[in-house]
């Protein structure tokens, strides 16, 4: 068994994305003391590797957030691999190259696309390389309910993959890392947000299980 952590530390987003202030209190007990290390956070819901649940577009909201989404649908989920190699600027991704690298995803929760190769997403100009709404429709008739990957959307003119992925109940994963790790065709996925009521996009941790023997 190996573990792959799948997870940008939010400490590498740009800094005005985030801030860590770190304070200390003295605390005495007995005869003695010690100090309290505590922190204050300042960050947006899109930094570090994060979720957006369906209701990220109020359009395709399901009623679940991070605090009432089924923890068995983020926990030990069996999730299918696809590998590409797509260099920056090399455009639309189609369902037939998703379906010509990937195992067969019947059974599945999950998918996990590494499209950029041992790129990862900030290696690239952003959104060059982006979803087909083919592919989309791909991603969704195979059944899963969370999509992780290196790629979505296109700009300036946005496809809207994910008004499509969220409307059929799809969640995704954005800015992962270490995608080009994964090296079995399956993987067991876990994806844990905070219990956070109301909100429906937030950071996670993400991490892949791998049975290599």
């Amino acid at each position: 068994m190996r573990l792959v952590d799948l997870t940008l530390p939010i400490t590498e987003c740009p800094p005005h994305d985030q801030e860590v202030t770190r304070s200390e209190r003295k605390l005495r007990f007995g005869e003695s003391f010690y100090t309290a290390v505590e922190y204050t956070f300042r960050h947006t819901s899109m930094v570090g590797t994060y979720i957006d649940f369906p209701g990220h577009i109020r359009e395709t909201d399901d009623g679940t957030d991070a605090d009432t989404y089924p923890i068995d649908k983020l926990v030990d989920v069996k999730a299918a691999v696809i590998h590409l190699d797509r260099e920056s600027g090399s455009g639309e991704v189609s369902a037939f190259e998703l379906q010509a690298a990937s195992p067969v995803p019947a059974g599945c929760g999950a998918l996990i696309l590494n499209a950029l190769g041992s790129r990862r997403f900030d290696d690239i100009e952003n959104r060059t390389v982006w979803l087909g709404l083919d592919a989309g429709e791909w991603i969704i008739n195979t059944g899963v309910h969370l999509l992780v990957s290196d790629i979505y959307e296109r700009t300036p003119e946005l496809t809207g993959i994910f008004n499509d992925l969220f409307e059929a109940g799809i969640s995704t994963v954005c800015w992962p890392i270490n995608l080009h790790m994964l090296t079995t065709p399956y993987v067991r996925l876990t994806v844990l947000p905070l219990r956070f009521a109301g909100v429906t996009q937030l950071p996670c941790r993400v991490v892949a299980r791998l049975d290599e023997s």
